[in-house]
């Protein structure tokens, strides 16, 4: 193997380790910078639930209040207002083995009969 063919060959290989090295450390710095610029404090997403490849439910405090929104492809749709006390009576419900379904019927009927709602 002749001294070019060689020569050659190191400089490829310096080439993608520097390559390389420069895509790591961008990659950490907008990892950095994301992270710093989506950590204002109004907007947190508290739980979220995936129904479907494309489709989600999510539970979401918007400075003081709570609310659940369904989230699909090309669409974002408030589903209901929690208060702080609802997420807790969920919680709870979740603990003792209630499914998703139960849980999205009684957020769906808040709304219509307020007496249903069990402590």
């Amino acid at each position: 193997m002749p001294a070019d063919d060689i020569l050659q060959l190191l400089t490829i290989l310096i080439i993608l380790i520097l390559v390389m090295a420069a895509a790591f450390v961008t990659t950490r710095y907008i990892a950095r910078f994301q992270q710093v610029k989506s950590s204002g404090g109004n907007i947190e997403v508290i739980e979220t639930y995936r129904l479907t490849a494309t489709q989600y439910v999510q539970i979401i405090r918007l400075g003081g209040t709570y609310v659940a929104i369904a989230v699909c492809k090309d669409t974002v749709t408030k589903l209901a207002e929690l208060t702080s006390d609802e997420l807790v009576k969920l919680n709870t419900a979740q603990k003792e083995g209630s499914n998703f379904k139960d849980v999205l019927s009684f957020i769906k009927n808040k709304g219509n009969d307020a007496s249903d709602i069990q402590s």
